[in-house]
């Protein structure tokens, strides 16, 4: 049986980066927290926590958390239906931990994420990563949800499809102007500087093979940051693919334009949520589904 205790103090050290910090959520010493953790580790014969500033889960310890959540998540459903049962005193805040791309954070996911955490109580810790690699973070156990372009389901998971991100390859007037007076071309392209968000993102380089047939080396600015895109595109210093919730009223000001007008990308998405969470959590996926619906393609 496991030692539910022991996996609440894993579950703090990981959320809380340290031993100290957990220790004060318990109301015991950091020697105590150390001691219920290398307990449970020996039990299990795998090491749960990676010792560290801060601490982090292993990939073991990080699916001994997503149940730790789901326990959570159970144990206040249950003291919903039954009031008056004691589940060992107030209960912490469940923490629910989603996988996205930045661009979605950054255009129509918070107003789907922000009524339920008011209504449930719950928590949410976001991690962020391109849209092609969010469904590994399921995979590995890492989050319990995820929006990905993965539209067949992740081993344990079911899928509920949301519609398409759209962007816009934009940049100034005065850019375009300079680096592309005959218009988008191979050779234009190898001297323009593009904007990326990091190693990960193949959009500039999609866009550019839906428009050519064909692949080019692009010199780019690398720019984590999807509203540093924007603002880079407004400064003059490259050109990129935007959502268009975030360029469109600068393309109505002219402040930016597109490069080849009426030529978007559209970005499939997907919301995938592990089978074992997907009941208790079911108002989040019909938030997450409502406001897809009302933001994308």
């Amino acid at each position: 049986m496991l030692d539910y205790p022991a996996a609440r103090a894993v579950l703090l050290v990981v959320q809380s980066g340290s031993f100290e910090s957990a220790a004060r959520s318990l109301g015991i010493t950091p020697s105590a927290v150390s001691q219920r953790v290398r307990g449970l580790e020996d039990r299990l014969g795998v090491i749960l926590v990676a010792r560290g500033t801060p601490c982090t889960a292993t990939e073991e310890g990080a699916w001994l958390c997503r149940h730790m959540e789901q326990v959570g998540l159970l144990e206040g459903e249950l003291a919903g239906r039954f009031p008056q049962l004691q589940l060992g005193g107030a209960a912490a805040p469940v923490t629910l931990h989603i996988a996205t791309n930045a661009d979605s954070l950054a255009t129509w996911l918070l107003p789907a994420l922000a009524p339920f955490t008011r209504e449930s109580g719950h928590l949410v810790d976001i991690a962020v990563d391109d849209e092609e690699h969010t469904a590994e973070w399921l995979r590995r156990g890492r989050v319990m949800a995820a929006v990905t372009v993965l539209g067949k389901p992740v081993q344990g998971c079911q899928v509920k499809p949301l519609g398409s991100l759209r962007y816009h390859a934009t940049a100034s007037p005065e850019f375009v102007r300079h680096f592309f007076p005959q218009g988008v071309t191979a050779q234009a392209l190898s001297a323009a500087p593009a904007l990326t968000f990091n190693q990960k993102d193949r959009l500039q380089q999609s866009w550019v093979q839906r428009q050519l047939g064909h692949a080019v080396t692009l010199p780019t600015h690398w720019l984590p940051s999807s509203q540093g895109f924007v603002d880079a595109g407004l400064a003059g210093m490259g050109w990129g693919l935007n959502p268009i919730h975030l360029v469109r009223g600068h393309l109505a000001s002219g402040r930016l334009v597109e490069l080849v007008p009426g030529a978007p990308l559209d970005v499939p998405l997907s919301w995938q949520i592990g089978h074992q969470a997907a009941g208790s959590i079911a108002s989040l996926t019909s938030a997450i589904v409502a406001e897809a619906k009302r933001a994308l393609v």
